[in-house]
């Protein structure tokens, strides 16, 4: 027994090192070889550089995702496809879309056809639980619409009451219609359709006053109408419709090159930083536009990217509202509003994460 004036023994290591110190050798030893598996590719960014470009899967409605007269893909997505490629390739040609149809496209990104899809996939909780996707940052705020004729002379959805709507069959769409007029305590006849072309075709004669589906849908279906300034997309939305690019499980250094590339867009028309402007921010003392740009290159570093990616994603697409504006905005065929698709400081639902 040890008496009061014995000093408590220190347990020996054989080598010599106290306990202390090896514990937190051995957590720094750990902590390191975390942070370096954190930084390996997966297999699906692995295939990607191995293959020497980034397969996308898109849909082929124009504005969104459709070939130009030369063949070169052009739209929405698009851009955020040709974003992806700089982020990884320093190029934004380093990308191949390819068509898929709703039915398709999830199926084929599951057996490794796409890498990615950006063909305006909805987030759901079964899609990124049940069937095993990732989803990155939402893209496009999208909701269930309702395109009429101006000459009914309707201006919200709670005018039309005892309207004949078209919907097709079997669709959460039909059943979004019904709760919308009953929440609204107003009544409609449905006109119920299997086929989509078939839907458009009997709103476009007149059989219905109005036509449901994504609103994104109907903005391209107004431009394919004889007289397309003879209707009008009212501003509900009776669904929501979260379009966010998705990628397979098991790669989490992917997912974070696709949420961070999609940022850089968000973040760019936060700071008010353009394609025509973005040069003149190079020389700014603000170290958030420092990072953002490359100019202090930690943050490109830390995540293994080329410390410019957003300053040349910004440069060769622009930012979000440069993207949404040239594709689908106001001034385009398409001729959508930005709606929930704002700034947050606008009142939109965009917001970037801090790049620190």
């Amino acid at each position: 027994m040890r008496t009061p004036s014995q000093a408590p023994s220190r347990p020996s290591s054989r080598s010599g090192l106290s306990p202390r110190v090896l514990i937190a050798g051995a957590l720094s030893l750990a902590i390191g070889l975390a942070l370096t598996g954190a930084a390996k590719a997966g297999p699906t960014l692995d295939a990607i550089k191995a293959r020497g470009s980034i397969k996308v899967g898109v849909g082929t409605q124009p504005g969104f995702f459709s070939p130009d007269s030369n063949g070169r893909w052009q739209g929405f997505f698009v851009d955020f496809g040709r974003a992806l490629s700089i982020a990884v390739f320093n190029n934004p040609d380093k990308v191949q879309f390819v068509a898929s149809s709703p039915q398709q496209r999830l199926p084929s990104l599951q057996s490794g056809e796409f890498d990615i899809l950006l063909s305006g996939v909805t987030q759901t909780f079964t899609r990124a639980t049940k069937l095993g996707f990732h989803f990155g940052p939402v893209v496009f705020y999208d909701g269930q619409g309702l395109l009429v004729p101006k000459k009914l002379g309707v201006t919200k959805g709670k005018d039309l009451n005892g309207a004949t709507v078209c919907v097709q069959t079997g669709t959460t769409g039909e059943l979004n219609i019904t709760d919308f007029f009953r929440q609204n305590k107003i009544t409609f006849k449905p006109v119920v359709i299997e086929e989509t072309a078939e839907n458009q075709k009997a709103f476009a004669s007149g059989r219905c006053d109005v036509l449901t589906q994504d609103s994104s849908d109907l903005a391209i279906t107004r431009t394919q109408l004889p007289k397309p300034d003879d209707y009008v997309l009212l501003p509900e939305r009776i669904s929501k419709e979260p379009l966010a690019p998705a990628i397979r499980y098991g790669d989490d250094q992917w997912l974070e090159i696709v949420n961070w590339a999609v940022y850089a867009t968000i973040q760019a028309e936060e700071l008010g930083i353009t394609q025509a402007n973005i040069d003149s921010f190079l020389t700014s003392a603000d170290p958030t536009i420092r990072r953002f740009l490359g100019v202090d290159p930690s943050l490109g570093e830390a995540a293994k990217l080329d410390p410019k990616f957003a300053y040349t994603i910004v440069k060769t697409v622009g930012n979000y509202g440069e993207i949404f504006d040239r594709n689908v905005g106001p001034a385009t065929k398409v001729g959508l509003d930005r709606g929930f698709n704002k700034l947050w400081t606008q009142g939109g639902l965009l917001y970037a994460p801090p790049f620190r």
